[in-house]
């Protein structure tokens, strides 16, 4: 007896999959790998919103890239600000270092003692909205 045509293609499909997976860890580049697996994105985009499992192995194969990459530019930021590169100083200094980072101050005068309870719910607005960005 025969397999199912549907069994074979579910197969077939898996067999896919982790090929993507596979290329996605040698090439982080949805689009190379697709064209050295022979998958479209429209497919794989279609096996990331409907497989769960697909799409998780999909994200840490294109994570450990990230990481790479983060540890790879990092290091050259290093370097840069080792060889006196005055830019990616400012950089790490703002980027890294609490004296130098980037501030909002908020001057206002206020003649009255007390804040309306409209004009309090306006300040927590934008002091959520503050929190939330920094």
């Amino acid at each position: 007896m025969a397999p199912k045509k549907s069994s074979i293609v579910a197969w077939r499909q898996k067999q896919e999959k982790f090929l993507m997976i596979e290329q996605l860890e040698k090439t982080p580049i949805v689009q190379i790998a697709c064209e050295k697996t022979g998958i479209s994105r429209a497919t794989y985009y279609r096996w990331l919103k409907d497989d769960k499992e697909f799409c998780k192995h999909s994200r840490e194969a294109l994570q450990k890239w990230i990481s790479i990459m983060n540890d790879l530019a990092e290091s050259q930021l290093l370097r840069s600000v080792k060889d006196g590169n005055l830019t990616w100083i400012i950089f790490w200094l703002k980027s890294r270092h609490s004296s130098y980072g980037s501030r909002i101050e908020i001057t206002a005068w206020v003649e009255r003692g007390e804040l309306t309870s409209e004009e309090k719910k306006i300040v927590q607005s934008v002091l959520k909205k503050y929190k939330k960005l920094s």
